[in-house]
């Protein structure tokens, strides 16, 4: 079945780096290129009609519907058996539509007839999301070509607003106007959050991205570190993105990995997005409100991201180069954090089995044993205009760092029984049925197909919009040797050669704070243990907590920054300092989670946008997160790049429902 290997060749030409609102459309011709330098047309109003028309139901046939496509959401009006004067279902807002595709009957006697199906995730009156699958018959038309054609053309329609395609204003709606389905890698952590993640996977993931049409191919890690020696490998003109799906750790091996390659420049530009399957899911919950949606969490808040990365778009990616105590450096997407936030991430580990619970548990333990940590925060405002500091040869370490405790040991891998690799690989529980039709286009044939159990069996007909499964099982594998696994690049196990012909040593399997030596140039900041340059703001004193965070939430309830943006250009310095109370601190982070807990007035509790910043603990032993990874304790300076890398978020601000 088509849906998770790509069954045509296409060029490698990268995916454009600007912010875009769709999945790289590319033209096809000259005449093409010529209508994609016109001006764009006007947009269009919520409420403009583009279709109208009149169809049939599947299964049941007695049943017809008029319905009405807006730029933001399906209109449904039953006409037959009895109109309806308060309707359920029928507003289909566009943001909540995974896919489309058109279908056909293998009866004789509805020969004639065409569909088409879309592919919904309504909430609940709960809350929660679930599929509903919506079937409409053509037959407006004494031939099946014309019906055909006319089911095409709300499909196309459909999917071109999904993916942010501007629609002719001629009314010819054709399936060239869609591109090809882009190419995106999923690396998924079946051990990720409480163990759910490749179940995760397979129930929600790999059925909507089918709907929606995307050529994906799947790999599952094996230990800490995998996904950063995989990246380091791959031929990354050959993919439009890498999804993680998994909690925050997986993109922070993802993209230190292309920290890692000689052409890292250019790696770090590739697109990376997230779906959240870990305990920590401090992006997604970020990525979740950039889109529109309500907060949520756990397969909420995976839904909402499946169905955001579905619609394609991305958006430039603030990254920070943190440098550590021994010269070593990293990229983060996230945070960095010292004091009570580092000593709840790591010592709850413990408790992973708990899912995002673990914090929870973990915060009530570190209020039990409160500690302070005497520090020096040093930053730069964001609203200073920088001095150069002076350059200098090498990069002494600090005066502190000479009493520092020195870090742990990292812990010996974990050994873990062999995992499939690959989507291709994986057996399935159940014999696969006997094929009974080749869709055009797709080397492979699809399963027979019956839409809720009863009525004329359907097959997929036109691969234009991608033909996704009619139910909620995960999509039928590639055979190994399909022209489909033949496309693939091969993917080097291991560190790659050219890592270790440069001379540089290679991350040590099994150590989450495996670091490297490239990285962007960090103009605003000097060597750790020279002096700082004027315009820098230094506190020194003592700290429950400080936080450098980059998009705005610290998990996936907790708002730590309501305002920052992920191409905002500044980290947003968060501190406590020492004298609060245990009471006063539980306030805050249950403030956090609307994000209102710097109206509280605490006095203790202090703010500052800013570029860079330097951090020296002064107490001898303490713990240091990077991205929720625990790193060597010492100084450390950071600085903010805006728009290094680019991050997969769907569109902003999902269309609210029509009136």
């Amino acid at each position: 079945m088509n849906g998770h290997l790509e069954t045509e060749e296409q060029g490698d030409q990268r995916p454009d780096q600007e912010l875009t609102w769709s999945w790289g459309h590319r033209p096809r011709s000259a005449l093409d290129g010529a209508k994609a330098m016109a001006p764009p047309p006007p947009p269009l109003a919520a409420s403009t009609p583009l279709l109208h028309g009149e169809f049939g139901s599947f299964p049941a046939r007695s049943s017809r519907f008029a319905l009405t496509l807006t730029p933001q959401a399906l209109h449904i009006q039953r006409l037959r058996p009895k109109p309806e004067a308060r309707p359920r279902g029928g507003l289909v807002p566009l943001a909540e539509v995974s896919g489309c595709c058109t279908l056909r009957s293998r009866s004789p006697s509805d020969a004639a007839a065409a569909y088409f199906c879309i592919y919904t995730y309504p909430q609940g009156r709960r809350g929660g999301r679930r599929r509903a699958a919506r079937t409409f018959r053509v037959d407006g038309a004494a031939t099946y070509e014309e019906n055909r054609a006319e089911a095409q053309r709300w499909a196309t329609a459909l999917m071109c607003l999904l993916r942010g395609l501007p629609l002719p204003g001629d009314g010819e709606i054709t399936p060239e106007l869609l591109p090809k389905p882009p190419r995106l890698l999923l690396l998924v952590n079946p051990l990720g959050g409480r163990g759910l993640a490749w179940q995760w996977c397979k129930t929600h993931v790999l059925p909507m991205i089918s709907e929606a049409g995307l050529s994906f191919n799947l790999i599952q890690t094996e230990r800490q570190n995998h996904a950063r020696e995989l990246v380091q490998g791959l031929r990354l003109s050959e993919w439009d993105g890498i999804v993680t799906v998994s909690g925050d750790g997986l993109l922070f091996e993802v993209l230190n990995g292309f920290l890692d390659r000689p052409d890292w420049e250019e790696a770090v530009k590739t697109p990376v997005g997230i779906l959240p399957c870990g305990s920590g899911n401090a992006l997604a919950g970020a990525v979740n409100q950039h889109g529109g949606f309500e907060p949520a969490l756990g397969v909420d808040l995976l839904l909402n991201c499946s169905l955001l990365l579905c619609r394609g778009g991305s958006r430039p990616l603030d990254l920070m180069s943190v440098t550590l105590a021994s010269g070593s450096r990293c990229l983060s997407f996230l945070s960095v954090a010292w004091g009570f936030v580092s000593d709840v991430d790591i010592q709850s580990e413990r408790f992973r089995a708990l899912g995002s619970a673990r914090f929870t548990l973990g915060t009530v333990l570190g209020l039990a044993t409160l500690h302070t940590y005497r520090g020096r925060l040093s930053y730069l405002p964001a609203t200073v205009e920088p001095t150069s500091p002076t350059p200098a040869r090498g990069l002494p370490r600090a005066k502190s760092e000479l009493t520092l405790a020195p870090a742990p040991a990292p812990a010996p891998p974990v050994a873990h029984s062999p995992l499939h690799r690959s989507v291709s690989d994986l057996p399935l529980p159940l014999p696969l049925p006997q094929p009974a039709l080749t869709s055009p286009g797709s080397p492979e044939p699809l399963p027979i197909l019956s839409l809720n159990g009863g009525g004329p069996e359907l097959a997929g007909d036109w691969g234009g919009a991608g033909d996704a499964p009619l139910s909620p099982d995960p999509p039928l594998p590639s055979p190994p040797s399909s022209p489909k696994a033949a496309l693939l690049s091969p993917i080097t196990e291991g560190v790659p050669e050219t890592l270790a012909s440069s001379g540089l040593p290679p991350p040590t399997p099994g150590s989450p704070g495996a670091v490297s030596t490239r990285g962007p140039h960090d103009h605003l900041l000097p060597p750790l243990g020279t002096p700082l340059p004027p315009g820098w703001v230094t506190l020194e004193g003592d700290f429950v907590l400080m936080l450098a965070i980059s998009p705005s939430h610290l998990g996936a309830d907790l708002v730590a920054a309501p305002h920052a943006r992920f191409d905002d250009g500044l980290v947003h310095l968060c501190w406590v300092r020492g004298g609060i109370s245990r009471a006063a601190l539980l306030r805050l982070f249950l403030a956090m989670e609307r994000g209102s807990h710097f109206s509280l007035g605490c006095p203790q509790l202090g703010y500052a946008a800013a570029r860079a910043f330097r951090l020296e603990p002064l107490t001898p032993r303490g713990v240091l997160t990077v991205d929720g990874e625990q790193v060597e304790y010492g100084p450390l300076q950071a600085q903010m790049h805006p728009g290094l890398g680019t991050l997969l978020t769907g569109p902003p601000g999902c269309p609210r429902r029509e009136p």
